[in-house]
């Protein structure tokens, strides 16, 4: 879980090919709607993600029962983390920890098929950012094998 730009697709699809699981990405879930909005730099709202987070939570039982998965999810809010784990399924949450400064220079590099421009997204998901109470934190300022083995080994868990 964490902010655009602070690596969950980078790192989930490390960690489940170390696993040797199944990797989604949460933005591949998104209703058209809610595309269009992150195409316009537009800020999701609680209820644009409501839907979103419901698709995930019906999803985790069918990758569950399929040996596990790891999901890329902003999962911003403790509601939003309640939700998922509603689903039933055993999980454990992964927060990649990021400046809005290292989150800015980081995007300004990058092409992303949902999201067209940053600003905006970025502000409101740090607006939104509740830092979960439970998690294995990881630093985005980290390589990305040394994120794996913290996330392996348990990191950082208060």
């Amino acid at each position: 879980m964490g902010v655009t730009g602070c690596g969950k697709t980078t790192l989930g699809k490390a960690l489940a090919d170390r696993l040797n699981i199944s990797f989604y990405d949460a933005d591949d879930f998104h209703p058209p709607n809610n595309r269009m909005k992150l195409l316009r730099d537009e800020p999701l709202t609680d209820v644009d993600r409501w839907p979103w987070l419901e698709i995930l939570t019906a999803k985790m039982p069918e990758w569950d029962q399929c040996g596990g998965a790891v999901l890329a999810c902003s999962a911003l809010k403790d509601s939003y983390r309640q939700m998922l784990a509603n689903s039933a399924v055993p999980m454990r949450v992964v927060w990649i920890e990021i400046t809005l400064e290292q989150a800015k220079k980081r995007l300004n590099t990058r092409k992303h098929d949902l999201v067209g421009k940053y600003e905006k997204i970025l502000q409101g998901q740090f607006a939104d950012l509740e830092k979960p109470r439970v998690a294995v934190t990881v630093s985005a300022g980290l390589a990305i094998d040394q994120q794996v083995e913290w996330v392996i080994a348990g990191g950082d868990s208060h």
